[in-house]
């Protein structure tokens, strides 16, 4: 897995979280409060992509997950 595929997988499952914690409809229901979480997330992601500076990517980098290829999907 690349860095960008990590990134879409933690942001996608932080948010799917917190909204099954956070909305009183949901079984998993805990406090209105992880609602705050998924605006986090959001908005980190906004940033991100303006200033192309993401904490996850960093994170994942010194761990040493691999970047994409810069020839896509389609390289030998």
């Amino acid at each position: 897995m690349t860095v960008n595929q990590l990134i879409r997988i933690f942001a996608g499952s932080f948010i799917t979280l917190s909204l099954a914690l956070g909305v009183e409809a949901s079984p998993l229901f805990v406090s209105q409060n992880w609602l705050w979480f998924t605006l986090f997330v959001g908005a980190n992601l906004f940033q991100s992509g303006f200033s192309r500076f993401c904490p996850l990517e960093s994170l994942l980098r010194k761990l040493g997950v691999k970047e994409e290829s810069s020839c896509g999907s389609g390289c030998a």
